[in-house]
């Protein structure tokens, strides 16, 4: 028996309307407190918070080496910004316990620029920090 053909019935879709806004000279100015995210942080202020100044070193970090970032390992405000760690994978093995890893740091403004940057140390995964251990 010949296999029947199913069609789709046209549907019918509405044009979409293109959508301007308007913006002012000052972005911030009509944010009221309830517009402001869960910890007080305006998206449209310069000011960076923990997890802003986290994201904003990672960034920085992977760009600069041009490495696969694993991770934020530290986020510790400073007198004008924040210093941020980062652990990168620097050179990749298989099976994946021979990686070698590194630590950098990244020194950042308190807009989220960076300063200045440093790798700490390098080492192989799984093999644990020495310096806890003697905590």
């Amino acid at each position: 028996m010949p296999a029947k053909r199913r069609t789709r019935e046209a549907e019918e879709v509405e044009p979409v309307e293109e959508y301007e806004e308007d913006v002012g000279e000052d972005v911030g100015e009509d944010l009221g407190e309830d517009e402001l995210g869960q910890d007080g942080y305006d998206e449209t202020s310069a000011r960076l918070n923990a997890m802003t100044a986290g994201e904003a070193g990672l960034r920085h970090i992977s760009e600069l080496t041009a490495r696969q970032a694993e991770g934020v390992t530290l986020v510790k405000p400073q007198d004008d910004g924040w210093l941020v760690g980062v652990e990168v994978v620097e050179d990749r093995r298989i099976p994946s316990s021979g990686d070698v890893l590194a630590l950098y740091e990244a020194e950042l403004d308190g807009e989220g620029n960076l300063l200045s940057y440093r790798r700490l140390r390098r080492y192989r995964r799984g093999s644990g920090d020495l310096g806890e251990a003697s905590r």
